[in-house]
């Protein structure tokens, strides 16, 4: 997509890995992408990895479009011909050829985040609905990011947003609500379709996940309610929403998950 190979630099990341530091840490599970209400179908799956169709420009602010990405013919024929490579899109979060990530988030999604205390040091895992060849739609994680530094765009410099606007980021080409941010780190997009990266049981309703065993044990914003969690480490995920945060504390087992889920992202 034609990013210089230092813009990680320039927007302060320190491109560390799961592990490099200490204390708790909080695993996020952040839905992105294409949907029925967001796109109008799943996402493909294309030479046998998960690329995930940014939603359509909502705001009316964003500079680039599908073609820009190179994804016009997938966003048609995945919403049905009612999108195509003219039609601006919401690049969020944005992944930079130098491994740099970025993620825009506001309103309460962000108050959500805010809340439970996320920043430097936490995990995004992005999931998305997805579609291969198959037929069965399911959601399954593409991506990740390893958070280095939030940016509040609603107080930062002009000279720091200045450096996002370079990137056509959305958020920072016009503020969304009132508490816009962008998390910036370590990240990687297009993940291979592996099974270990699915989340819906095979079979059956998209909202129907297997999840590690830890998952239950700490607990997941948005799913307190105990029918929800149906033993045999299979969860009943709740039909909106885009960030569900697990507080897994300062546990050595879900970090050594984490890297390994990482692993396959980045394989």
């Amino acid at each position: 997509m034609g990013f210089r190979r230092n813009q990680a630099k320039s927007i302060g990341v320190a491109l560390q890995g799961i592990g490099a530091k200490a204390g708790a840490m909080k695993i996020i599970f952040s839905r992105k992408g294409f949907d029925s209400s967001a796109g109008g179908g799943p996402s493909p799956i294309v030479d046998g990895r998960a690329l995930s169709l940014p939603i359509p420009d909502g705001q009316r602010i964003s500079r680039t479009t599908y073609g820009n990405l190179g994804l016009g013919g997938h966003a048609k024929r995945a919403s049905r011909g009612k999108l195509s490579g003219r039609h601006r899109c919401h690049n969020d979060p944005m992944f930079l050829e130098s491994g740099a990530a970025m993620l825009g988030q506001c309103g309460a999604a962000q108050t959500h985040l805010a809340n439970h205390g996320v920043g430097p040091g936490d995990l995004f895992l992005f999931f998305g609905l997805f579609c291969g060849d198959d037929g069965d739609p399911h959601h399954r994680v593409f991506g990740f990011l390893d958070i280095e530094r939030m940016v509040d765009l609603t107080t930062c410099s002009e000279a720091e947003r200045a450096e996002f606007v370079a990137l056509d980021h959305p958020h920072a080409l016009g503020l969304h609500a009132s508490n816009d941010a962008i998390y910036c780190g370590r990240g990687a997009s297009n993940a291979p379709a592996l099974d270990a990266l699915r989340l819906t049981i095979p079979g059956e309703n998209p909202s129907l996940w297997q999840v590690p065993a830890w998952l239950e044990e700490v607990g997941l914003s948005y799913h307190a309610r105990e029918t929800r969690w149906l033993g045999q480490g299979r969860l009943q995920s709740v039909a909106r929403g885009q960030e569900f945060v697990a507080d897994v504390g300062e546990r050595e087992d879900v970090r050594e998950w984490a890297r390994s889920i990482i692993e396959l992202i980045e394989s």
